[in-house]
């Protein structure tokens, strides 16, 4: 039986927007996780497949688009805290500290599914106010337009007239939008 989970942050953002373009800010008017929200979040992502904390940090801020990064100040002492509790163990791999989630992590988790789930909610929601709308708009044109150029430029190189026309067409919409 698949057990119903968060979906990985994935289906909490509305739209296309790819990962990389999102604002890079966190939210103004509060905090994206209550207390003791973040060692769920956290033992989430070990729960997916074993990382140290700097995977865990890139994984958040991946799964957020860019709209939040976790400080190592606040996922460092929570790796700590689950250690403490029993929820998750450490094995050294390749000179790192790799996280693994226990038996009673696992249970933990299960036990709180109601509360992963709410904060699930909560973050679609305000990932949606920081970079839905029109700003998502923006996210997804931007996304495409840098996927076309990017191709386009790397299969012609660097001294092509074609990659040339296309710098040049960038810096004329880019004068069209500081001229709004």
């Amino acid at each position: 039986m698949r057990r119903k989970d968060w979906r990985d942050f994935r289906d909490f953002v509305a739209g296309g927007f790819g990962p990389g373009f999102g604002p890079r800010r966190q939210r103004r008017w509060g905090r994206w996780f209550e207390p003791g929200e973040m060692r769920l979040v956290i033992l989430r992502l070990v729960r997916e497949k074993p990382r140290h904390g700097y995977e865990i940090i890139k994984a958040l801020e991946e799964r957020m688009h860019g709209c939040y990064t976790p400080s190592a100040g606040s996922v460092y002492p929570t790796l700590q805290l689950l250690e403490d509790q029993g929820y998750v163990r450490i094995v050294e791999e390749d000179g790192k500290k790799v996280y693994h989630i226990t038996p009673e992590g696992e249970r933990f988790l299960d036990e709180n599914e109601d509360v992963l789930t709410d904060i699930g909610e909560r973050i679609k929601e305000a990932v949606r106010g920081v970079a839905g709308g029109a700003v998502a708009d923006v996210n997804t044109a931007f996304g495409l337009l840098a996927k076309r150029v990017f191709s386009d430029a790397w299969r012609n190189g660097p001294d092509s007239e074609r990659t040339a026309k296309i710098a040049e067409i960038l810096r004329r919409a880019t004068a069209e939008i500081e001229a709004l």
